[in-house]
């Protein structure tokens, strides 16, 4: 019990990291939250400052890798525990503490949270993204097509070796896709708007 709590306070308090709130009040001096989606992730930062955008993503895809990866070191080889910082990366970003709980979708949270442990799905995950990204120009209909596919393509490649395994990816695809909600009722309202960078 007590390395499930160590590996899921591992990846809670690294995912909560707000990469993109802190790069945009560093560089720009200003709230990301106040613009665009309100979001702090690197598709509303992206629309602003594509460096910064770039940068978020990266960053937010890193803590989640190495919230696995601490967690995989402190506990070798038991791979459930890094499934456990995975998932709770991913609730980190979405829940931050560090902003009343108010934080991004989880997509590159959750894809740099999964590289280490279940890679050949996630590479095809993000084939997923990037080709439904460039038909559609939506990065809504690609986040959740990508996330919502990444348990059927880890259960087809075989890659998670215990249901509980298993399990923790369908739950953090989960919370991606609930994450995105709202972009779903925009979308079936045709008033999703299309990724488009204000260059200023």
């Amino acid at each position: 019990m007590q390395s499930i709590l160590i590996s899921a306070a591992i990846g809670y308090f690294l995912g909560s990291i707000p990469f993109g709130y802190i790069l945009v009040r560093v560089f720009r001096g200003a709230d990301v939250r106040a613009s665009g989606s309100g979001n702090i992730g690197a598709t509303n930062v992206a629309r602003t400052s594509p460096v910064l955008g770039i940068a978020t993503l990266l960053l937010d895809a890193f803590k989640g890798a190495a919230a696995v990866w601490l967690t995989l070191t402190t506990f070798p080889g038991d791979t459930t525990l890094g499934f456990v910082a995975a998932v709770c990366a991913v609730c980190g970003h979405i829940f931050p503490v560090w902003l009343h709980f108010h934080g991004g979708k989880g997509v590159a949270t959750g894809l740099g949270s999964f590289l280490l442990l279940i890679p050949k799905s996630i590479l095809l995950t993000v084939i997923v993204f990037l080709f439904l990204f460039l038909v559609f120009r939506y990065v809504s209909v690609a986040s959740v097509m990508a996330a919502a596919s990444l348990p059927l393509l880890a259960f087809l490649l075989r890659e998670p070796r215990k249901p509980i395994e298993f399990l923790l990816i369908f739950i953090s695809s989960l919370l991606i896709v609930a994450k995105h909600r709202h972009n779903i009722r925009r979308l079936m309202s045709n008033t999703e708007p299309k990724f488009q960078v204000r260059r200023k």
